[in-house]
């Protein structure tokens, strides 16, 4: 009879760590999918004639044909926080996979660009919870 511990501990640890790095790799291509949803509402709005009504009418439009197949989190509020996401954040490869789309939308209410990449920075060295970052 196999009595070591260790193995079992280190197991253990290995699928830990297995599980979390799934989940954080699911929750990156979450945000990843807003990111391109957010970027391609932008290109399509850049392309209207008066941007700002183009923009209410074309969010309004999306939200009704995406909500009742994917749900709320299509809806017009999460579209609009979408094109923000990109708006902010443009660059793709700058994203930072140990952040997921709670902590970016609180990301995305400061509006402070400094004050922003301290906070993602912040999070990222101390790994951070939504809950810390939001007080």
């Amino acid at each position: 009879m196999l009595t070591n511990t260790t193995i079992i501990t280190d197991i253990k640890q290995i699928i830990a760590q297995s599980r979390e790095n799934a989940v954080r790799a699911v929750d990156f291509q979450r945000v990843l999918m807003y990111w391109h949803i957010g970027k391609r509402i932008f290109e399509e709005e850049q392309q209207g004639q008066e941007r700002a009504d183009y923009g209410t009418y074309l969010i309004k439009y999306l939200a009704k044909q995406l909500e009742p197949e994917f749900g709320s989190n299509f809806g017009r509020r999460q579209l609009e926080l979408f094109r923000q996401f990109y708006r902010t954040f443009p660059i793709a490869n700058a994203l930072r996979s140990q952040l997921n789309w709670t902590q970016y939308r609180q990301l995305l209410r400061i509006g402070d660009p400094d004050k922003r990449e301290f906070y993602i920075g912040e999070s990222i060295k101390n790994n951070w919870s939504s809950r810390q970052l939001e007080h």
